[in-house]
């Protein structure tokens, strides 16, 4: 199996999501020549934003034709860009991450989103589909943006995290501060390392997947032109 022009698709997912970067960025630096173009859910724009992604995805769609970054927020209702799956442009179409939402989507065949038109019409143009969903079954293990605990918290008047945050995230309310306002939040971290109490958190949390959610990927499962993967990493396989 050979495949040089590929699609991304991503998710509002936190779970997964640095991780399928990472596969990407391997791929790349395997083979140059590869041709990936990404299709970013409009969830997804705020969730890259907020895990520090947004500006690295240039690495993997530099902005050549089929290395494109296509969001949901600029395609309007319609998506046509998702039409080059019936035109023969890629070899295989990635879902990586996928929401619970996106999954049961695709499975009862609904498409009034850019992710799940891009696998609509993927299907009708007999492109492979891989999806890697975040909710499979048990529980999972999620990485969460930075926040502020407030129990731990102190609420400074000078507050270093506050005041040195390059995108103003940090909110003040009463003269003091409040919370990480997350869709301005890049995750650049610089917050998390300059607070002398530790209140500011990001990381591994224990969610329970829904058993609602672990039959819709069974459902998946079953579809034509769609594979179900475990995890990011076994796209590594297909290359």
């Amino acid at each position: 199996m050979s495949f040089q022009r590929i699609a991304w698709g991503i998710t509002g997912a936190g779970h997964f999501l640095n991780r399928s970067y990472q596969v990407f960025k391997e791929l790349k630096l395997r083979d140059p020549g590869l041709s990936v173009n990404t299709y970013v859910s409009r969830a997804a724009e705020e969730v890259l934003r907020m895990y520090g992604l947004e500006q690295k995805l240039v690495k993997i769609s530099g902005g050549d034709y089929l290395e494109e970054i296509f969001r949901e927020s600029e395609q309007g209702s319609s998506s046509p860009k998702v039409g080059r799956f019936l035109l023969d442009r890629y070899d295989a179409l990635f879902i990586t991450p996928a929401t619970s939402n996106t999954v049961s989507k695709i499975a009862y065949g609904i498409a009034d989103s850019l992710v799940t038109n891009a696998v609509a019409q993927a299907v009708k143009g007999r492109v492979p589909v891989y999806i890697v969903p975040v909710d499979i079954e048990g529980s999972i293990v999620s990485e969460m943006p930075y926040n502020i605990d407030r129990k731990q918290c102190r609420h400074c008047e000078e507050c270093p995290p506050r005041e040195n945050c390059p995108h103003e995230a940090i909110n003040e309310k009463n003269g003091v501060t409040d919370q990480i306002e997350l869709l301005k939040c890049k995750g650049c971290g610089i917050c998390k390392e300059l607070c002398p109490y530790n209140a500011i958190k990001g990381g591994p949390v224990d969610v329970l997947v829904r058993d609602v959610d672990m039959r819709n990927v069974e459902i998946v499962k079953g579809l034509q032109g769609i594979t179900v993967l475990e995890s990011p990493e076994a796209i590594l396989e297909f290359f």
